[in-house]
């Protein structure tokens, strides 16, 4: 399921494209593009993983291709690469997708090489959970192992929190194992690398700013983060050991960490390049297209990393859920020389969701600084101009009304 994007740098790169998505998931503004850079566009329902697997297999024996790469979620990345390596065209073994993606998998992993400690309990599905707490220091994390993007992750400081959590499960159809880890305290980063040849190359280090408990929502990535060179180096090379133990091979990985008072500690890890637009926040400080990058190491080029010489932030709007009622404000944002780019997804007449994950944010605008506190004045600003009222109130886009603003988000 290559993004447009991806299709598009990858024939620039001299790449000839076949794209396999699932008709259901491919995004209406997707679709002409994907089709355009494509050689062919293929369609499968990835909910029938044997369907899938076929296709792939088939694709890759009619037409000759070199290297299968999974580019999309991490649902599909492990049936596909596993059918690519019985056919000699992965780019990683199947069990490094396996160690990293899965959130248990993983912590298994860093427990037997002595990285990240962090105290975890596994339970094949959410109704064995309730039987563990008697036996666990709270409060604790409450997450599912194979979703991304905050979905059913919870803060849960006594028995009856679970009946919240379990219902997001319920939302999100999520009836897989999950994961109770202890509650990891201090600011929290994501790591972008990207590998070639299993050397793992530091792309950069994004701070992020979420809701608060019980939920783990982010609000805002600012890249890069701003650390001292002790705690950078630290992050950076528990992330390297991290992909190091796992065999990871070959393209980018987005891992989240905490840095705890006892050291960096990985959150969970995933086999692919950001999402959340974090990747325009790095081209904006950097130059730096890890998209682009990818291919060119495909393409046996060398990997060489920019370094950052301003801030890129993407910060998403917060507004009281409720039917929207009016919005103003959006052609002035547009009209500022630093905004990069606005998402505001809701019309007049709109139902705005209440924020539960990253998936129900309320849109963002994406820009750049000079410096992290110049970000915040800018923020401020965006927030000032945008006008938006719900039937629960008038909002400026950061949680609260006019007169009680949150901070960053």
């Amino acid at each position: 399921m290559p993004w447009r994007a991806y299709v598009r740098k990858a024939t620039e790169e001299g790449f000839r494209v076949f794209s396999i998505w699932d008709p259901e998931r491919i995004p209406d503004d997707h679709r002409e593009e994907v089709a355009r850079y494509s050689e062919e566009l293929l369609f499968t329902d990835f909910r029938d993983v044997a369907g899938l697997r076929r296709l792939v297999a088939g694709t890759a024996r009619r037409l000759g291709v070199a290297h299968v790469l999974h580019l999309g979620n991490e649902d599909t990345q492990l049936p596909v690469c596993e059918e690519a390596h019985a056919h000699g065209l992965a780019l990683n073994p199947p069990e490094a997708l396996r160690v990293i993606n899965d959130k248990t998998a993983m912590r298994q992993l860093l427990r037997e090489r002595g990285l990240s400690p962090v105290r975890a309990t596994a339970a094949a599905s959410a109704r064995e959970v309730r039987s563990l707490l008697s036996r666990l220091e709270l409060p604790v994390v409450a997450k599912p192992a194979l979703l991304s993007g905050s979905r059913g992750v919870r803060l849960v400081h006594e028995a009856r929190d679970l009946d919240e959590w379990e219902e997001q499960l319920a939302d999100q159809r999520y009836t897989g194992p999950v994961l109770i880890e202890e509650y990891l305290r201090g600011p929290e980063f994501s790591v972008e690398t990207l590998t070639a040849q299993g050397t793992h190359h530091l792309v950069g280090i994004t701070s992020k700013r979420k809701t608060p408990p019980p939920g783990f929502t982010e609000i805002a990535h600012v890249h890069p983060a701003s650390l001292t060179e002790p705690d950078r180096a630290a992050v950076a090379d528990l992330v390297v050991r991290f992909l190091d133990e796992a065999g990871y091979r070959f393209g980018p990985a987005h891992t989240e960490v905490i840095l705890t008072a006892d050291g960096p500690r990985i959150v969970e890890s995933q086999t692919r390049a950001p999402g959340d637009r974090i990747h325009r926040a790095i081209a904006l400080a950097s130059g730096y297209d890890i998209e682009a990058a990818m291919f060119r190491a495909l393409a046996g080029k060398p990997v060489r990393v920019n370094t950052a010489h301003r801030v890129g932030c993407v910060s998403f709007f917060q507004l009281p859920p409720g039917r929207l009622v009016s919005v103003e404000g959006l052609d002035d944002i547009r009209a500022l020389p630093f905004v990069h780019e606005l998402k505001f997804p809701f019309a007049p007449g709109d139902t705005v969701p209440e924020i539960k994950n990253s998936g129900s944010r309320h849109g963002h605008v994406v820009i750049d600084a000079a410096s992290e506190e110049e970000v915040d004045r800018r923020i401020a600003l965006v927030r000032s101009l945008l006008r938006a009222t719900t039937d629960a109130g008038l909002s400026d886009g950061s949680g609260g009304t006019p007169q009680a603003r949150a901070g960053l988000g």
